[in-house]
């Protein structure tokens, strides 16, 4: 067995509170052996913690990786301008190799910033199991299902290639992959679509992540068409399980705020995204009083525009309490539980608590820089006041990505190159 010891620091438990201990890894079984007081010198190798606050590594419940090569490349839109007018059109233009540049480059930012698993709906999905597989992260991994503007056999042929790359890549890099049957959205795939292959993912065991209610204009469509809000036609049609997680979750309504909690599927809070394409305030206190399960994502880094899961941990808190009218809502202590066990909860990984016997993955936050000073509450400095650049170290099933800010996974330079030029050619090619 080869050990793993982070020393010196103080842990921030699963109760969220913050004690003085060392962290002793199994790195073999990439899993927590001990947490105490007297573990020094007892392993093969040690990270300093001294001045710092070790915690679970963060989860990032909904991104588009890939989308890091259009950073930039269009703003200040609203969603359904901003997606057919730019980014699909882009989108369209990108080669496999594009998609493993703009994944490389998203989970090396996320390392950097203690993120330690992402869930990802986009394409050329075996391009992101490969980054995957090399950075050393845990990754929730779908192929993005969009059956608008297509005839019926291409369609059919983009669900049913969502479900053989589910089934396909299940269990990749050693199990840091898993993977859902992904629709982008219940007004960009056709409901016969839906009522086809649903049915197959749930013969397949295959859990279920899509967007919803992320504007109105995903709400009036389908109360026009069907009668019923969208998670009610979500419902009908097999969408709303236990394993499922849905991103955004803006515009609810009370009756759907119920049926996420009778079936116990989650949402994903991306307040950053949902502020800069200015789709809505999601209700989560009253998501989190009802208890629906949240977690946090980015979203792509096109819509953030960066991958910092601390950030959004920030966003989530203010957002919350402006969209209650209320400056208890969404505590700091229930945005530290989002951004670690709820988004791991959602997704269904065993991740984001520190405990033995729980997967090693952490995040080692330095405390020695003046806006962490002084340390009256540190949960409440991980929600309100921490930033990406003050992670020290991340672990990821018990091996270290990331120590005193050296990437040891990823070639950082080779990476930042490769996007450099990946973005560019992605550029002159679809402005031809």
């Amino acid at each position: 067995m080869t050990t793993l010891e982070i020393t010196g620091g103080a842990v921030l438990g699963p109760d969220a509170t913050v004690e003085r201990a060392d962290v002793l890894v199994d790195q073999d079984a990439g899993t927590i052996l001990e947490i105490g007081s007297e573990l020094e010198g007892m392993a093969d190798e040690t990270l300093d913690a001294a001045g710092s606050l070790v915690t679970p590594g963060f989860v990032n419940g909904h991104t588009h990786v890939a989308m890091t090569l259009l950073r930039g490349y269009a703003d200040d839109k609203p969603l359904e301008a901003w997606l057919r007018e730019d980014i699909w059109p882009a989108e369209g233009a990108m080669a496999p190799e594009d998609i493993r540049a703009g994944a490389e480059l998203g989970i090396l930012e996320m390392i950097k910033g203690g993120t330690t698993a992402f869930a990802d709906m986009y394409f050329e999905v075996p391009e992101i199991v490969a980054a995957v597989e090399e950075s050393g992260v845990r990754a929730v991994l779908g192929h993005g299902i969009v059956t608008v503007g297509k005839d019926g056999d291409a369609a059919r042929a983009d669900a049913a290639e969502s479900l053989a790359v589910a089934e396909e890549f299940d269990g990749a890099a050693g199990g840091r992959v898993s993977t859902v049957f992904a629709p982008h959205s219940l007004t960009t795939v056709g409901a016969s679509y839906l009522e086809e292959f649903v049915p197959k993912a749930r013969d397949a065991g295959v859990p279920i992540h899509y967007h919803a209610n992320e504007t109105e204009d995903e709400v009036t469509p389908i109360v026009d068409e069907h009668e019923v809000r969208p998670l009610e036609y979500a419902a009908e049609r097999g969408l709303l399980e236990a394993e499922d997680f849905v991103a955004h979750g803006v515009h609810v309504d009370k009756r759907e705020i119920e049926l996420l909690a009778e079936a116990g599927t989650s949402v994903i809070h991306c307040p950053a995204s949902n502020m800069k394409l200015a789709s809505g305030i999601a209700p989560v206190q009253r998501l989190l009083d009802a208890g629906v399960t949240v977690g946090l994502g980015t979203d792509g880094a096109a819509s953030n525009n960066d991958l910092s899961m601390l950030d959004e941990a920030r966003d989530a808190a203010m957002l919350g309490k402006l969209a209650a009218s209320d400056a208890s809502a969404v505590a700091a202590e229930s945005v530290v539980k989002m951004l670690t066990a709820g988004s791991a909860d959602a997704l269904g990984i065993e991740s984001g608590r520190l405990e033995p016997g729980a997967p090693a993955d952490l995040a080692v936050i330095d405390l020695e820089k003046p806006h962490l000073v002084p340390a009256h509450d540190l949960v409440s400095h991980l929600a309100y006041a921490a930033e990406a650049g003050d992670v020290r170290h991340t672990i990821c099933d018990g091996a270290v990505l990331m120590a005193d800010r050296e990437v040891r996974t990823l070639d950082e330079p080779r990476v930042l190159e490769r996007a450099r030029e990946g973005a560019a050619a992605l550029s002159d090619r679809t402005e031809q």
